[in-house]
């Protein structure tokens, strides 16, 4: 697949919760869910080394269209309303289009 759209996410939890985020957002990757999906080619979750209630995600999509697509459906739309009550500000969103690199686990 070629990854054309991505972006980052820094969402802050509220104190205590960074795990139940993280958590949360792993599901992400389960069948039916956004991360899960054939137009996703990146979905990586990730904390802070220095506060524990800061979460990135990183997200790699087919393209932007196929991004907007998958998240307003209800899975989707289900986990961000689960996400939004975690979180002690609003995420921090950074939208881009890859270039290349690497991604292996």
């Amino acid at each position: 697949m070629t990854v054309g759209y991505g972006f980052n996410a820094t969402l802050t939890a509220r104190p205590g919760l960074g795990d139940r985020l993280v958590d949360l957002l792993l599901t992400g990757l389960d069948e039916g869910s956004p991360g899960a999906s054939e137009h996703c080619g990146v979905y990586l979750v990730a904390r802070s080394a220095s506060c524990p209630e800061v979460v990135h995600v990183t997200e790699g999509w087919s393209s932007e269209e196929d991004h907007h697509r998958i998240f307003a459906g209800e899975a989707a739309q289900a986990m961000v309303a689960k996400i939004g009550g975690l979180l002690a500000e609003e995420p921090e969103y950074t939208d881009y289009v890859p270039v290349g690199g690497k991604a292996g686990f």
